[in-house]
């Protein structure tokens, strides 16, 4: 009686770890899955001012280790 319970303990992890990633996995495929548009892509200037901060601080970059070498 002992080892039963001692195996029903050691089980009760996984077992509910499994049950509650095919719960959300049911959820998801039945709401219409994953995320929704405008969170995946965001609005188009989120990105483009990133990228043309990263772009001016890389030209920056250059132009600095070039007058370095002068």
């Amino acid at each position: 009686m002992e080892t039963l319970l001692l195996g029903l303990a050691v089980l009760a992890c996984p077992v509910g770890m499994g049950v509650m990633m095919w719960m959300m996995s049911r959820g998801r495929h039945q709401s219409g899955g994953g995320w929704p548009d405008n969170v995946r892509s965001g609005p188009p200037g989120q990105v483009a001012a990133p990228r043309a901060e990263i772009d001016q601080l890389k030209a920056d970059r250059a132009a600095q280790r070039h007058s370095d070498r002068l």
